[in-house]
């Protein structure tokens, strides 16, 4: 008896080995702690909504379940990025990877562990134009438009209010000086004046003593280039406490509500901020529909450039025909790309029988169309968005 129930263990476990080993891997990395810890679990969720509507739907490759595993890169920490990337290329064997989110940690995960490895990166966020000169053997590509386009964006919206003498302090990584380098630019050839612009480093207590210097610079407004939960929250706090600056623009990663409740409601009405956001499309109105359904705000910051990674990447696993790493970049174009029959948000089944006949799709997602460029890089829409109360208010898209 003991030996059959010993047989029977052993074989309970075999089984459970098995049906683990079925399971189709995907690895999500973003700053879980650090200081864009409250921006990321909604976009986590936008991934998982994707992943749980192809589950739903039959899952992968003849009915495979396709997981979503998690792991902390701290969007500052790269070598903590490195060595959560490492888990999931080399421990975790995923097929491929969501995220990194924020600039630096992507470039370091790319680096030291997803392309020496084979495996594709679609990041929701990451904005840095320093992505797009990788040499990246055509593995790294993002749902999200680089600063290149964001930071001309964030000149124009405020070049076109009369904001005339700025100050700029941006954290200094590849995020805050990519976006740093462009902004300034285009703001001061459209005609405005930047009387100081300099980089501060992330996770100090105190930054009294370069607010100090931004502010006998004599600018109007400053304009932070940072971390919603890190560095920018501070800077901005202690230069509303000192009465340095009372008006106040950012970029992408200074938008959430946590500013707020970290200032005081009422003392940041009028922060002035951009956001990628989504074009109204098909594709996003069945995404908003959806994204409802599971209470996830459909316009929250990278929100529905997570969802389209992870649902881009099951496409791509689907039309390769394995969970294999070779091929997944060459078919996540294919998927991604006209001519073919258009796929929303949601549409896996549907997607399943047209490449099961052969037939060509291009996914149009709930972030708009992902038509890679031969870096990865796609077109966007640029938000205005503005604090008003609790939080912010999506104004509208940056003409």
């Amino acid at each position: 008896r003991l030996f059959a129930a010993s047989v029977a263990g052993a074989a309970l476990l075999a089984a459970s080995a098995t049906a683990q080993a079925q399971d189709v891997k995907l690895g999500f990395l973003g700053g879980f702690t650090g200081p864009i810890e409250t921006l990321v679990p909604p976009i986590f969720n936008g991934a998982k909504l994707a992943v749980d509507q192809i589950n739903d739907q039959g899952g992968v490759l003849d009915g495979r379940t396709l997981v979503l595993l998690q792991g902390d890169s701290t969007c500052i920490d790269t070598t903590a990025a490195s060595a959560a990337a490492d888990r999931m290329v080399n421990s975790e064997n995923v097929t491929g990877l969501v995220g990194p989110l924020c600039s630096g940690e992507t470039i370091a995960a790319a680096n030291t562990a997803a392309i020496p490895g084979g495996v594709v990166i679609v990041s929701p966020a990451a904005t840095s134009p320093a992505l797009s000169a990788l040499d990246d053997n055509d593995l790294v590509f993002r749902t999200t438009p680089s600063d290149a386009y964001s930071g001309e964006a964030l000149a124009r919206l405020l070049n076109g209010k009369g904001h005339t003498n700025i100050a700029i302090t941006y954290v200094n990584n590849d995020y805050g000086k990519g976006l740093a380098d462009v902004f300034a630019e285009r703001f001061e050839a459209n005609g405005g004046s930047i009387s100081v612009n300099i980089s501060h480093e992330d996770g100090k207590a105190d930054y009294r003593a370069e607010i100090g210097s931004l502010a006998s610079s004599g600018a109007d407004m400053l304009v932070v280039l940072a971390y919603v939960d890190g560095s920018g929250q501070t800077i901005v706090r202690q230069a509303l406490e000192g009465g340095d600056f009372s008006q106040f623009a950012g970029g992408d990663g200074m938008i959430g509500d946590s500013i707020v409740a970290a200032v005081g409601e009422g003392r940041l009405d009028g922060f002035i901020g951009t956001k990628i956001g989504n074009p109204e499309t098909d594709g996003t109105a069945v995404f908003a529909e959806a994204a409802a359904g599971v209470s996830l705000d459909p316009a929250g910051s990278f929100v529905a450039q997570a969802y389209d990674a992870a649902f881009l990447l099951a496409l791509a696993i689907q039309k390769n025909g394995n969970d294999g790493r070779e091929g997944l970049s060459a078919a996540l174009r294919e998927v991604a790309t006209a001519p073919g029959e258009v796929i929303l948000p949601g549409e896996w089944q549907k997607a399943v029988e047209l490449i099961a006949a052969g037939t060509d799709i291009n996914y149009e997602g709930a972030s708009g169309s992902h038509e890679f460029d031969e870096k990865g890089d796609v077109p966007g829409v640029v938000i205005e968005t503005v604090i008003d109360g609790a939080g912010f208010r999506d104004v509208g898209p940056v003409e």
